[in-house]
């Protein structure tokens, strides 16, 4: 609204009135957003490049109000969304999506082992929204929470939890799951998180920057000065009747340099079907099917590694 203005000082007053019901205007959406807690993921690339799949995502959306998945409890929701996204093909490096610019993505078109876990979970949370908000923009802030660490995406690539384990430790301290790995009976291993300090010319971001090799290796070191847990494949039989369905399975298998030590290596979901058998379903890579499957039997699974082999269990939690 413009208001008349007669004097200098009446004009400085009304300068001073109009600028302060801007600011407000500009400040209360923002309060709103805070008290609400309504913060929307913190895309920093365009949406053609961060969400791959919208038709793919439409079609879940669809299933899930018409098959209720938001009444059942996280980890069962968890795996009817890993079940819908069956038959997904595979595709590496899914979350490697811009050369220097960090950023929340999905890409529902194809998925590697991690983009599989993280997307089912993160959409099965974001089922607990309101219808409205189930949208593309809402699931990449939950991948935005589950992802990164502290839960904020800061643009820098190393925002980004690289690492099963320091995943599991930053995302279990948070509340956000519950680590069962040690009360399932999990013994502590040597290990070392070095693969992308080895392999850095595979991950675009290192290839295209390598100042951060430094702070990489450095955040190496961080997560490889934690304790480890695994249980053991010869232990995991035994177990399997306390694993629940969405349970996040993380391989750890031999670390190929050193014989003594682990490095996490898959990950993927427990699946218990109709029969009561414990399932391992995953994004499998194309060596072997090329695509997201319901495998063997999870204990039967681990027996295709040659050599020492274990898992951690993490129960996702709302």
């Amino acid at each position: 609204m413009d208001y008349p203005c007669y004097s200098g000082t009446g004009c400085a007053l009304l300068d001073l009135t109009k600028q302060f019901v801007m600011r407000l205007r500009i400040l209360v959406p923002i309060l709103a957003v805070a008290i609400t807690g309504n913060i929307y993921s913190a895309v920093t690339l365009p949406m053609r490049t961060v969400f791959k799949g919208q038709d793919r995502f439409e079609q879940l959306v669809v299933r899930a109000k018409a098959e209720n998945w938001k009444s059942l409890p996280i980890g069962e929701r968890t795996a009817t969304v890993g079940q819908a996204m069956v038959g997904t093909p595979y595709r590496s490096f899914t979350l490697e999506v811009d050369n220097r610019t960090e950023s929340p993505s999905v890409n529902l078109i194809g998925l590697d082992c991690w983009s599989f876990f993280e997307t089912a979970l993160s959409f099965a949370r974001m089922l607990d929204e309101p219808e409205e908000n189930w949208t593309p923009t809402r699931l990449l802030h939950y991948i935005e929470m589950d992802r990164y660490r502290d839960g904020e995406c800061t643009g820098e690539y190393l925002s980004r939890l690289h690492y099963l384990e320091d995943w599991l430790y930053d995302n279990n301290r948070r509340g956000l799951v519950a680590d069962l790995t040690r009360s399932l009976g999990g013994v502590s291993v040597p290990h070392s998180a070095s693969e992308m300090s080895n392999g850095w010319r595979h991950y675009r971001y290192l290839v295209h920057n390598r100042a951060l090799l430094r702070p990489l290796a450095q955040m190496e070191n961080n997560v490889s000065s934690r304790p480890l847990y695994e249980i053991p494949k010869s232990r995991v039989a035994a177990i399997e009747s306390r694993l629940r369905n969405g349970d996040i399975i993380g391989i750890v298998s031999r670390d190929g340099r050193r014989s003594s030590w682990r490095a996490t290596s898959h990950v993927g979901l427990a699946l218990r079907t109709s029969d009561g058998t414990l399932h391992f379903m995953h994004a499998s890579a194309p060596r072997n099917f090329g695509r997201v499957v319901i495998d063997s039997r999870l204990s039967t699974y681990l027996y295709r590694y040659s050599s020492d082999t274990g898992i951690l269990v993490a129960h996702p939690l709302r």
